[in-house]
């Protein structure tokens, strides 16, 4: 909902700060006032284009800048959120500017954004119906939306479709990908097998890697381990110039022995060294019997590292260790099943989505058969507004066709067909509709679908008055009171029955100091808006009876708003 619009330098704006509300807002004032620039200036925020032309003369600059509460706009803040836009306090600050130089500026919620991206904000925003706007009811996906929200039944429907369309697309999918992936099979296949027995050749083993490389790490140091392991023997068993170590332990251990009969205190030391001779003769069988097993074959270390080369290539093509490569392995004879397989899950792929799109194509036509019923009941109560908002030979219907194939709504195209005088054939809205014309079917499609309406919280209805008044006035007023109970409006209008509906009434009225002409908007209050009212119904002249005829419509409309206003609590 639109809260704030603030403008600077706009045309005949100079600095306006306006308030909007809830409900009905409307705008009056006399012509060329500037009503039509506030529009203007509004659509700037919304993405509509702008150029120099619009800023104030001797300005440099101009600025548009709205604020709106985002509440209850999920599509909204997802669309924000993928916008890397935040909007946490459900608070939306849009701000345009543009100087005389052409250098422009768009922000949102303080994040430079691009003229398209502004865009697709606004259409969540506000949906425009005026002469020169593009309606969100000549679009494709609002027609559906006002269709399936016409009737209960289609919802549940829709949902169920659309899963089944779903299904049907992913498999779909899954298919084509699998056939693109055919293409290069046949080299594929050669290039799978070779590595497959590449790997399958070398016949490895789990960590025989590691085994590998200590074997190779011990055989390539023979001389080194040969000769550390003679000295050690040499100094545990003794030789020509020496007892070795386990002779002199002995002696110590004599020595301690006979220390021992004469003083206790040395028996500790004697137990200790006794366990520590019984450890060296250990380490000295240990030593001897390593001694005699070492057998170092030159040979033996070239099958070793040419066992080690192959497995090395292996690792270097297809992973880090053996337990990759043979995992790669595994991976490879997965894929050869799979595409030797292939003919088989084409056939399986392809009965699926026989299957899938039978199941699409049945409730495809269960939602067919809902939208009719409920088109024609649509087309009905939108043609009973028409007449009643001033367009007796007006025909509307809503006309579905069958496409060739499903779509994400169904099988069903979608047009809403018009004709605005008698004895004409019905065509497309958009091609037939005038302006005008459109924002009266705007009105009468809202005042049917309100309370159900997907389209924006905000409207804007310009020029919707044009050519009617009397009885046809006060139904347009109703009709756009109703749309007024489920969403905000903001109307200009010149017309005194939409004026008394108000809830929010903006004067726009022009004036010239020096040499300047300047626009101004003022709220108003109760007094001032019998005033007005009696100024639009009477011209210029007010008098006693306008004044009293005004206050009676005013009294008029607030009953009407009442009895809309419990319609919708018991809706």
């Amino acid at each position: 909902m639109l809260k704030t619009l603030t403008v600077w330098n706009f045309a005949l704006l100079e600095q306006v700060e306006i308030e909007f509300d809830k409900g009905l807002n409307i705008l009056t004032g006399e012509t060329g006032a500037g009503k039509s620039i506030l529009i203007d200036a509004l659509g700037a925020v919304l993405g509509h284009r702008l150029t120099t032309d619009a800023i104030r003369t001797g300005c440099e600059w101009l600025r548009v800048e709205a604020v709106f509460a985002t509440e209850k706009e999920p599509a909204l803040h997802a669309f924000l959120l993928e916008q890397a836009i935040d909007d946490e306090e459900d608070t939306l600050i849009i701000t345009r500017q543009i100087t005389s130089k052409g250098k422009s500026m768009i922000l949102v919620n303080g994040c430079h954004v691009t003229l398209s991206v502004l865009r697709v904000i606004g259409e969540f925003l506000i949906d425009v119906h005026g002469q020169n706007e593009n309606l969100a009811l000549l679009k494709p996906e609002s027609q559906f939306s006002l269709l399936d929200g016409s009737d209960s039944r289609i919802a549940p429907l829709l949902a169920d479709y659309r899963t089944a369309f779903q299904t049907l697309c992913a498999l779909q999918e899954q298919l084509a990908m699998k056939q693109e992936a055919a293409k290069d099979y046949a080299s594929r296949i050669d290039m799978l097998r070779w590595q497959d027995q590449e790997i399958e050749a070398a016949q490895l083993q789990e960590h025989e890697d590691e085994t590998l490389e200590a074997d190779i790490r011990r055989l390539a140091n023979a001389e080194k381990i040969t000769a550390n392991a003679e000295r050690a023997y040499a100094l545990l068993n003794g030789g020509e110039d020496s007892d070795g170590v386990l002779a002199e332990l002995a002696q110590v251990q004599q020595s301690l022995e006979a220390l021992a009969r004469y003083d206790a205190a040395a028996a500790d030391s004697q137990h200790m060294v006794e366990d520590a001779a019984c450890q060296l003769q250990e380490v000295f069988y240990n030593v001897r019997t390593y001694s005699e097993t070492l057998d170092f074959d030159p040979q033996r270390l070239d099958q070793l590292q040419g066992r080690m080369d192959a497995i090395d290539k292996l690792r270097k093509k297809y992973g880090a260790a053996i337990s990759d490569v043979l995992q790669y392995q595994k991976n490879i004879q997965a894929e050869l099943a799979a595409i030797e397989n292939y003919d088989e899950d084409i056939q399986a792929m392809t009965e699926q989505i026989t299957a899938a799109s039978e199941q699409a194509g049945k409730k495809a036509l269960q939602l067919t058969d809902a939208r009719r019923q409920a088109a024609s009941v649509l087309s009905g109560a939108i043609g009973s507004q028409l007449k009643a908002l001033g367009m007796p030979d007006a025909k509307f219907s809503v006309r579905l066709t069958a496409l060739p194939e499903l779509t994400r709504n169904g099988a069903d195209a979608l047009q809403l067909l018009f004709s605005a005088n008698l004895g004409e054939e019905e065509k497309p809205l958009a091609k037939v509709a005038s302006g005008g014309e459109l924002s009266r079917i705007a009105l009468a499609v809202k005042a049917v679908a309100a309370a159900g309406d997907s389209a924006p919280a905000s409207m804007i209805f310009d020029e919707i008055d044009t050519g009617i008044g009397g009885k046809t006035a006060q139904m347009v007023a109703e009709r756009i009171a109703l749309v007024a109970a489920y969403k905000q409006v903001l109307c200009i209008t010149h017309l005194p029955q939409i004026a008394a509906m108000a809830d929010v009434h903006l004067y726009i009225s022009k004036s010239v100091q020096g040499n300047k002409t300047t626009t101004r908007v003022k709220r108003l209050a109760t007094g001032e808006q019998v005033n007005e009212i009696a100024r639009m119904a009477s011209g210029m002249d007010v008098t006693a009876a306008s004044l009293e005829n005004a206050r009676e419509m005013l009294d008029h409309a607030k009953v009407k708003k009442l009895q809309l206003t419990r319609q919708k609590m018991y809706k």
